[in-house]
């Protein structure tokens, strides 16, 4: 949010946990939100050392001398020159760990304010430190309530490949249902190389995922030509099936743009295309043996998609909750790569009104 803002529209943000850690390390109390959290993130930046990283840092959040009132767009580009990448490599790869570089220090910062220690020495409470710093579980179970009933839901902070035992596992597509390289870092991209057959030394033998929705969609008379954005094809999972994944259901949310890498997703295809996840496991689920309970989603749009994780998941929430609200007793998953993520489904079905509506 600050990367796309600049540190000149921190008035315009809600950002509660950077404004504790403020107020906490704040010497003086100034009264003004908007000025602790920008100390809070100098001192944080400052707190990468020097060199490159930190360069970058300043840049991107529009810390560095005269960019403070820059569009995010010029600060991207002058943070990508610091690297001698281009704009969108370092969109993709180097972004995310100078962004990462700067959470950590924050995170160091509030322990020392927490703890009584400064952040360039050892911890005055070793032991309160080390639990502030200790890992965050990989699987959190959640029991939102749902309309006057509680429902069990699992979130896996790993990469969708690290799956098991789930009997469905929902994979973004285009409306062409053209699956990336298998080499690429997206969730169908790793999907289509985890359900490959290899041989011994690692050469593709099979391609079960790609091979079998190109099958559907010449069953479908589709070669070539565009879905409807929602449309749900299903396939094996390859060898998945060793992890105990059963099928993998295709959801065609993104729409490229003619002549060009990019494409769209609107929230409400994505509510669609989990609408008709849910109608075609009701439809598969009895043709299985054991029929099929489980399903996984991941926040579908939230990557290249453009939509936010919070639009990205309230938009497959509408869908859940509709589903479940009925009465359905679908073991539902979702799987996300950051604990950030997590942290935000957990928050948004923590139901903090207690009236039943996450």
């Amino acid at each position: 949010m600050i990367r796309r803002a600049g540190v000149v529209g921190l008035r315009a943000l809600i950002t509660p946990e950077l404004s504790r850690i403020a107020d906490l390390r704040s010497s003086a109390a100034t009264g003004d939100r908007p000025v602790t959290v920008e100390r809070l993130l100098r001192s944080a930046v400052a707190g990468i050392g020097g060199g490159t990283l930190q360069n970058a840092a300043e840049y991107s959040l529009g810390l560095a001398d005269g960019t403070r009132d820059w569009p995010a767009a010029d600060r991207r580009r002058r943070a990508a020159q610091v690297y001698g990448v281009s704009i969108e490599r370092f969109r993709k790869h180097h972004e995310l760990m100078v962004l990462g570089q700067v959470a950590e220090q924050i995170l160091v910062i509030a322990v020392a304010v927490t703890t009584g220690a400064r952040p360039t020495a050892a911890p005055a409470a070793p032991d309160a430190a080390s639990e502030a710093l200790s890992l965050a579980s990989a699987h959190r179970v959640l029991s939102p309530l749902v309309h006057g009933r509680r429902v069990g839901v699992t979130v896996h902070v790993h990469s969708v490949d690290l799956l098991r035992d789930i009997d469905v596992v929902v994979s973004p597509s285009n409306v062409y249902f053209a699956l990336p390289a298998a080499y690429k870092s997206s969730v169908a991209a790793t999907l289509r190389r985890a359900g490959a057959r290899k041989d011994p030394t690692g050469t593709l033998v099979e391609d079960h995922i790609h091979d079998e929705l190109r099958q559907w969609a010449v069953r479908h008379g589709m070669p070539g030509r565009a879905a409807l954005p929602g449309t749900v094809a299903a396939t094996s999972a390859g060898a998945l099936g060793r992890q105990g994944i059963r099928r993998v259901y295709h959801a065609a949310t993104a729409v490229p743009h003619l002549d060009s890498n990019d494409y769209d997703v609107l929230p409400v295809d994505v509510t669609r295309a989990v609408t008709a996840v849910f109608a075609l496991l009701a439809q598969e689920s009895a043709g299985h043996a054991p029929p099929l309970r489980s399903l996984c989603l991941p926040l579908l749009g939230a990557g290249r998609g453009g939509l936010s994780p919070l639009e990205s998941f309230g938009a497959l929430w509408s869908a859940v909750e509709a589903e479940l609200a009925r009465g359905a007793t679908w073991d539902i998953h979702f799987v996300v790569r950051r604990h950030a993520r997590a942290d935000l489904i957990e928050r948004l079905l923590a139901d903090p009104s207690g009236n039943g509506q996450p």
